[in-house]
């Protein structure tokens, strides 16, 4: 792993030393193992390292292939073995990933993107024909950000130095923003009008001073996995998870993982022993961290993660965050707020977490993150209903409706309308509350912006694929969405790894019948019978894992005066986010006890925050022009149609 930044010049000038300081003194908390670089006639290249597996120790970067190609890499190659035998080229068995990637691209061009499995983004330019590439992985965990204008590209895995070096301020991107009160923002954006990410499973290739975007490679939904019995689909899924694991378990130092006591972070705890013990993975061990609150009734988790501690023999990093407050972002003020996702959260719990990290030397977090939604953790029977009666098996789910309207006590004609409501536009099918607008937020905004801020909502189509597999397509979305807007780390640099989002593994939960996921009273069926005896039974006979905490709405009767005295004179109303009067209307009734979704209020004081801890570092257009323009415009503005008029959400 690394953090990467370019510049090319297309006037053939180069920045001075000075610049390309600044920039390695942004890259180097994130890379802290030494920097390199490749400097041409008009471009710039930096590298800074991150070494986490033996084979990197070997890696130069920027690489310079024989033909004089130049590549810089930020990832973890997974098929490496795969890919030799591809290349049939016996001497890199030992070499870093970078020289595996590069062999691939003097061997099939931008055809190799699509070959190489695991967490990356790389840049790849050509002297020859003057060309650059940039390109991310198909699910999208690392970053990799760009500026396009008339003189220069400037790309780097860090946003800092494409905002803080450029020679203008910028505007904030509305619909950015927008994701951000909602279910996190699309792929391709980022906080600042003219710098883009580059989207999952995408290349932008510049030349000539203009851009393009094509996507490379896909999930296909014609794929389909049949076997005869329920074992053969619990062996198919050991093998895959077990190599999902295994994958991420490729350090030269301890692999941290989360453990929450839940079924997504203890299957991973326990498949990665299981492959310890049988010296297949390269890591030396295997240390977790778990959070808990004593001070929540509803969230027990301790007795579980201590019965994981248990079978393993040995305890975990257990950190109390009873004591956080819900409503305080904790913005590092030595460290630029580059997206929301930079808020510490509470100092005596980050503090613990990095002396986790720097007492086990770990450079590798393993996270649960993407279980819920692609192992069947929501168990609802809408796709499996969807495909049997997309397939015309009207049979079978004439049967299944009957079978899961008994399961969920629900009459089956709701269930029935519930089925065909996913065929019809949100905007007749109407939005579930959860993905409403929050009440407080300015009708202009809302109106402006109203697919982000509902979570960019979709519908199923009768064509092209299985209702199941775009329901899958649809989550891993949201999931993309997430990722994107998630902060690299420092003080101590690490890198997280997502088991359930490894591609192999989606390929074959996208594949095979839904009712191996989800059955009427079996949610995550699969997971629970291939794993036991991996898991410990008291977590994998666990009724689901959901809980509403009591703390965010005791703290809003506790800090009412607080909060009510931040709601005056907020940047979000200045900016033309929030209607002022509204949102202290609507704090003020949830403080003296009324009901109020704690997700977007949280999300409002985040986005607050995150606008204060920003104006000290002047990145920003001053006299927010919002303020000027929206809402003057919106008194001539028409109003929202009714089933559009925001309302008090979720999230």
């Amino acid at each position: 792993m690394g953090v990467i930044f370019g510049r090319w010049n297309f006037d053939s000038w180069q920045p001075p030393e000075e610049y390309l300081n600044k920039v390695r003194s942004m890259l180097s908390p994130y890379g802290p193992d030494g920097d390199s670089s490749y400097i041409g006639q008009d471009i710039s290249i930096i590298y800074c390292a991150l070494r986490t597996t033996r084979e990197s120790h070997r890696e130069i970067q920027p690489l310079v292939t024989e033909s004089g190609t130049v590549v810089t890499w930020d990832g973890r190659l997974d098929n490496r073995e795969e890919l030799l035998r591809l290349l049939q080229l016996p001497d890199l068995r030992d070499c870093a990933d970078v020289s595996m990637v590069g062999a691939a691209y003097e061997r099939w061009g931008i055809a190799c993107f699509a070959k190489l499995i695991g967490d990356w983004a790389l840049s790849i330019w050509n002297p020859t024909d003057q060309s650059l590439i940039l390109a991310k992985d198909p699910i999208g965990v690392r970053h990799l950000y760009f500026s396009l204008d008339r003189g220069q590209v400037v790309w780097s895995t860090v946003l800092e130095p494409l905002v803080r070096l450029a020679n203008h301020k910028f505007s904030l991107d509305e619909e950015y923003i927008a994701g951000w009160f909602s279910f996190f923002p699309a792929t391709h954006l980022t906080p600042y009008v003219g710098v883009e990410s580059v989207p999952p499973s995408t290349f932008v290739r510049f030349h000539s001073g203009k851009q393009s975007t094509t996507q490379y490679w896909d999930f296909d939904p014609a794929k389909r996995i049949r076997y005869d019995t329920d074992a053969e689909y619990e062996d198919h899924f050991r093998i895959v998870f077990a190599e999902s694991v295994r994958r991420r378990l490729r350090s030269d130092s301890i692999v941290l993982a989360e453990l929450s006591g839940g079924m997504d972070s203890t299957s991973i705890v326990g498949m990665a022993d299981s492959l310890l013990a049988r010296g297949l993975a390269a890591t030396p061990r295997l240390d977790t961290v778990s959070y808990y609150s004593d001070a929540e009734p509803n969230w027990n988790e301790r007795p579980y993660f201590e019965k994981v501690e248990e079978q393993r023999g040995r305890s975990g990093c257990h950190i109390d965050v009873g004591s956080q407050s819900t409503f305080d972002s904790g913005f590092l003020s030595d460290c630029f707020p580059a997206t929301p996702a930079f808020a510490a959260g509470p100092q005596e719990v980050h503090q613990e977490f990095m002396q986790c990290l720097t007492s086990s030397q770990s450079r590798v977090l393993l996270s649960g993150t993407g279980g819920d939604e692609v192992m069947g953790g929501v168990p609802t029977p809408t796709p499996e209903l969807a495909d049997l009666l997309v397939l015309g098996s009207f049979g079978a789910f004439a049967h299944q409706l009957k079978v899961w309207a008994l399961n969920q006590r629900k009459p089956w004609i709701h269930l029935l309308l519930e089925v065909l409501s996913g065929f019809l536009p949100p905007r007749i099918a109407g939005l579930s509350e959860r993905m409403r607008p929050a009440l407080w937020l300015h009708p202009m905004f809302v109106r402006q912006n109203l697919n982000a801020l509902t979570g960019y909502p979709t519908r199923l189509t009768f064509l092209r694929a299985l209702p199941s597999f775009q329901e899958n397509r649809f989550a891993l979305k949201a999931l993309q969405r997430q990722l994107a807007c998630s902060a690299l780390a420092s003080d101590p640099p690490f890198e997280r790894a997502y088991p359930y989002l490894d591609r192999d593994l989606l390929e074959f939960l996208f594949s095979i019948p839904r009712n191996q996921l989800v059955r009427p009273g079996e949610r995550r069926s699969l997971m629970r019978r291939a794993l036991a005896g991996i898991v410990p039974a008291e977590v994998l006979n666990r009724k689901r894992k959901a809980f509403v905490t009591r703390k965010p709405f005791l703290l809003l009767k506790a800090e009412s005066s607080r909060l009510m005295a931040r709601a005056n004179g907020m940047l979000n109303s200045a900016m033309g986010f929030i209607d002022p009067g509204k949102f202290s209307e609507v704090l003020q009734n949830a403080c003296g006890g009324r009901d109020l979704p704690i997700v977007p209020l949280r999300r409002t004081f985040l986005i607050e925050d995150w606008l204060n801890a920003l104006q000290p570092w002047h990145v920003l257009l001053t006299e927010n022009q919002k303020f000027t323009t929206s809402f003057h415009r919106e008194k001539t503005e028409p109003a929202l149609p009714d089933e559009m008029t925001p309302r008090t959400g979720t999230g």
